[in-house]
């Protein structure tokens, strides 16, 4: 009977997608956004905690790829200071709160 239990649960594990930023620390994000980016999405396009940026519609990151490079692109001409993993925390942050991007 254990082993019947296990071969019916296993296929449904499989099937849940993976995040694109597995193992990155969504909280530490969350508090690298409120320090690095909020200010001056706030200042350019409002919304609450500068959100208009992520929610508008001719908003300029589509895939998870575009969301890495902007963050990397935002980390660089704004000398933030920020590590890679740095960029993948506020990357979970960002992904689990407007994107909602999944790894296939």
């Amino acid at each position: 009977m254990k082993y019947m239990l296990a071969i019916i649960l296993f296929p449904i594990a499989t099937l849940s997608a993976a995040s694109p930023f597995e193992g990155a620390d969504e909280g530490a994000g969350s508090a690298l956004h409120t320090d690095k980016c909020v200010a001056c999405h706030e200042s350019k396009y409002g919304g609450e905690e500068g959100s208009a940026i992520y929610l508008r519609p001719d908003r300029r990151v589509n895939t998870v790829s575009q969301l890495r490079t902007q963050l990397t692109a935002c980390t660089t001409q704004l000398s933030l200071d920020l590590f890679p993993e740095d960029e993948d925390n506020i990357g979970a942050y960002l992904n689990n709160h407007y994107y909602h991007f999944e790894t296939p």
